[in-house]
């Protein structure tokens, strides 16, 4: 891989979780003025607006929900759902380092999923990598000093809903179609929130209302095409390297936009987090470097190989003549 597409693949990934960031804190600025379920809802039907970056030329619309593994379309559709309804709730409820802490709980979540589901091996150092980011939540909440409320559990909700949704996508591997991929999220959203916010739906009454649900939704599935379009030019280790930006993000708008002050313990419990998650892409790049090198030691051994019976051909040639 060229240092270029490296470096495009990278940006792209930044831009994806600043986009992220942003979104929530759109969210946040609709507390008190819409149901969490009905900004979820008109999340999912701004994000609608990034399908024709998303389409390719060969590619139907109906795609949408014509997958071809519909059990994992259909387990990633819900998991969204959950997530999206929980994350908007969270974020209305706490401050953004608060929720997106709780939120980064996801890679343990994942870890666990993948040894129970896809039988994946999990080596000591990523266990510990683990513990670190979950000991690092521990130190922003700080459980029995500090009262929880609906706003915590909302994102160990999204947490757990999150890591799901990534499962259900490493089990549906094999499915080609981007629309298929992405149609899962938008249909989670639009018919889960959809149903959910009948009783309680109020039509937004102002401009500024609206602003905030485009850019919500827009942002959120802005940041979901630049994760796809990095993942294909920079290694998935990589890719998820810039995460932890998403918490510089979140800290500075909680500081700037909402006036939220950060206490010392929750810087504490925030670098806790990024070195867990510095120890982990370590550990990837490492995993990574030595299964380059042994397949680079592989291509040599075979070439030698073959360098060897063709000089044993022509010697044998030789002697029949």
């Amino acid at each position: 891989m060229d240092t270029k597409t490296l470096f495009s693949g990278m940006a792209l990934a930044f831009g994806a979780y600043a986009a992220f960031a942003i979104s929530d804190a759109f969210s946040k600025l609709l507390d008190g003025s819409l149901d969490p379920f009905e900004v979820a809802f008109f999340g999912g039907v701004f994000g609608c607006l990034i399908l024709p970056f998303i389409r390719k030329p060969h590619e139907s619309y109906l795609d949408i929900v014509r997958p071809k593994f519909r059990g994992m379309w259909l387990l990633r559709a819900v998991c969204v759902f959950v997530a999206t309804a929980a994350s908007v709730e969270a974020f209305m409820l706490l401050s953004m380092p608060e929720a997106l802490s709780i939120t980064f709980l996801m890679p343990l979540f994942v870890t666990i999923l993948s040894v129970v589901f896809l039988k994946e091996k999990v080596t000591f150092w990523a266990w510990l990598a683990v513990a670190l980011g979950f000991a690092g939540v521990l130190i922003v909440l700080r459980p029995g000093m500090r009262p929880l409320n609906l706003g915590h559990l909302c994102a160990f909700l999204a947490a757990c809903a999150n890591a799901g949704s990534v499962i259900a996508y490493r089990l549906a591997g094999k499915e080609t179609v981007r629309l298929s991929l992405f149609g899962s999220s938008l249909m989670g959203a639009l018919v889960g929130n959809g149903l959910l916010m009948i009783a309680h739906a109020t039509w937004p009454a102002h401009t500024r209302i609206w602003v905030y649900l485009f850019g919500y939704g827009f942002l959120t599935a802005l940041g979901q095409l630049c994760m796809m379009l990095a993942t294909a030019r920079a290694p998935a280790n990589r890719v998820a390297l810039p995460q932890y930006s998403q918490m510089a993000w979140g800290v500075a708008l909680s500081y700037l936009v909402f006036r939220q002050p950060i206490d010392r313990w929750t810087f504490v419990g925030i670098a806790v987090l990024t070195a867990s998650g510095m120890l982990n892409w370590i550990r990837q790049r490492i995993r990574y470097e030595k299964m380059a090198m042994k397949e680079r030691l592989e291509r040599r051994k075979a070439k030698k190989i073959t360098q060897g019976s063709l000089k044993a051909a022509k010697k044998s040639a030789l002697s029949m003549r």
